[in-house]
């Protein structure tokens, strides 16, 4: 058992939260989650403070052991009987005792006489004495932290994140301020209007560096292409492999709006994979498709993601918004040469057979669109979302967090939901202000009521906390659970704040690097496969 590990244990043991184990000690809360999660050591003058404080050796904490045992004989402290000099007769020689033997002592040299004799009579390969070492003495390896954007989104492929960071958007880009800050986080790049199984597919392709293949099955249901972009090179560099001393590189994925969905299939996929793409494609099939590579992803955050859909898709069809929203459309292909915005922006839609390059955006939505339900805007339905969750189950190694905002308030008048008209975006406040007033549902069966009114310009606050069938708890910081979702505290914004739209430039980074740091403080278990014994 590691120092970390005795640290943790100790200040549960004492009833204490990292925040008040580090005032004791006059240190910072992050310096304490170092400690236990292995990342960095205590000095010794904090090692002197904690036995003190937890009332054991400095030794005992020092040690590495495999039980949280302490030998008494080494924490108990070593007391003579005091004797009068009168008890003893002056000419007869004291009798030294001879002193016990250290139970440790024997331990340890029983565990060297074992290793010495493998090391004699078993041939083991150079090669093994190696990795050991490694695992042993290797520092815990990073994690990198995969960001995934939301409808209509983009990631750094396409050139209009250039000029315009969708991760970051108005305060500057979020990947070039955490690497400044010793973080790594790469920003995917998936079909901005395709449906949740094609964008996970594509998410793959690009962490794997592969060719996307989105299933001999799924294709043949949708009357797409089977296959997709090619990727020579991992969007995340050693993804998936091992560290010389065994650690697997883990990717933490984060997902905004429609990227929450895109995130979860990827992890369910990967975990359980898809019995009928691998009954349709034989030999062919995609790894994806074939699960039992779970332990690839460390955590999944969304954010503002619809899980259950948003009501916004009803209020779109009552109010026909839908048409103002393709005026607009036409309207900035026309401000572009040869009606086509796919310069700067990218559709990703050749496994439909359409090159954003040369082609105008209202026929490439238009296209989409009319694919049936292997797009965004029924995934984003509740009525489709509930489809897409029944194809999705949670991973239990996996841990998983959600973020909702809000931007709205209740009217003392009606009891609607009202947008926080200095606080929301100009553009929002039309739909936050529809959405707010949607309780009873008049286009599907699918019961909406006056829970779903409260939303941050496009998503329910209560579709975006958990998908509905799922386990969830409320967050807990002593208690962070795996294979099911901790449910962060609901946070004031629009839709867009969460990502730097219109926000605060430091609130925005604040918000990623406790995110960050909670995670990376979050105590793995070292688990190293010595290939070969």
């Amino acid at each position: 058992m590691t120092i970390g590990e005795k640290i943790s244990i100790l200040r549960r043991d004492f009833g204490m939260s990292q925040d008040e184990l580090a005032e004791k000690l006059d240190v910072s809360r992050q310096s304490v989650s170092k400690w236990e999660s292995g990342k960095a050591l205590p000095d010794s003058d904090k090692v002197l403070a904690m036995a003190e404080l937890f009332g054991v050796s400095t030794d005992f904490l020092l040690r590495d052991t495999e039980e949280f045992v302490a030998d008494e004989e080494l924490t108990q402290p070593v007391t003579e009987p005091v004797v009068e000099a009168t008890s003893i007769p002056w000419n007869e020689p004291e009798k030294v005792q001879p002193k016990k033997k250290s139970n440790a002592k024997k331990v340890v040299a029983f565990v060297v006489a074992v290793c010495l004799l493998i090391a004699v009579i078993i041939p083991i390969p150079t090669g093994l004495y190696k990795k050991a070492f490694d695992a042993l003495t290797e520092d815990p390896v990073e994690y990198p932290y995969i960001l995934v954007h939301g409808l209509g989104g983009w990631g750094a492929e396409a050139k209009i994140n250039e000029m315009s960071p969708y991760w970051g958007s108005t305060t500057g880009s979020l990947v070039e301020y955490l690497a400044g800050q010793g973080f790594t986080a790469y920003e995917a790049s998936v079909g901005p209007f395709s449906s949740t199984w094609d964008r996970a597919c594509e998410l793959y392709a690009q962490l794997s560096g592969t060719t996307v293949d989105y299933g001999e099955a799924h294709s043949k249901a949708h009357g797409h292409e089977r296959y997709g972009r090619e990727y020579t090179a991992q969007l995340a560099p050693g993804w998936g492999t091992e560290t010389e001393g065994g650690q697997l590189i883990k990717a933490n994925l984060v997902g905004h709006s429609f990227g929450g969905a895109t995130v979860r299939m990827l992890a369910s996929l990967l975990e359980y994979g898809n019995e009928a793409e691998v009954e349709a494609s034989g030999e062919s099939v995609s790894e994806l498709f074939k699960g039992g590579k779970g332990d690839y992803i460390n955590s999944v955050t969304t954010l503002c993601a619809p899980h259950n859909g948003s009501t916004l898709f009803y209020v779109i069809d009552q109010y026909k918004v839908v048409d103002l929203a393709m005026d607009i459309i036409k309207l900035g292909g026309s401000l572009t040469e040869n009606n086509a915005i796919g310069d700067f922006y990218d559709f990703r839609l050749e496994h439909f057979g359409v090159d954003s390059a040369g082609t105008d955006a209202n026929t490439i939505i238009s296209t989409v669109f009319s694919q049936g339900t292997d797009n965004a805007a029924y995934d984003l339905s509740p009525d489709g979302a509930a489809e897409i969750n029944k194809q999705i189950k949670l991973v239990p190694d996996i841990r998983y967090f959600s973020y909702a905002y809000s931007t709205t308030n209740v009217s003392s008048l009606t009891g609607n939901h009202v947008p926080d008209i200095g606080g929301t975006l100009a553009i929002l406040i039309p739909t936050a202000t529809l959405m707010g007033r949607y309780s009873v549902n008049k286009v599907t069966d699918f019961p909406i009521d006056e829970t779903w009114l409260e939303n941050d310009g496009l998503v329910n606050v209560v579709s975006a906390k958990y998908p509905t069938g799922d386990e969830w708890q409320d967050y807990d910081a002593e208690n962070i659970a795996e294979g099911k979702w901790n449910v962060m505290p609901v946070k004031r914004g629009h839709h867009g704040t969460v990502i730097g739209l219109s926000a605060d430039t430091q609130e925005t980074h604040d918000f990623y690097l406790e995110l960050i740091n909670m995670i990376n403080s979050i105590p793995r278990d070292k688990k190293f496969y010595f290939k070969g014994f």
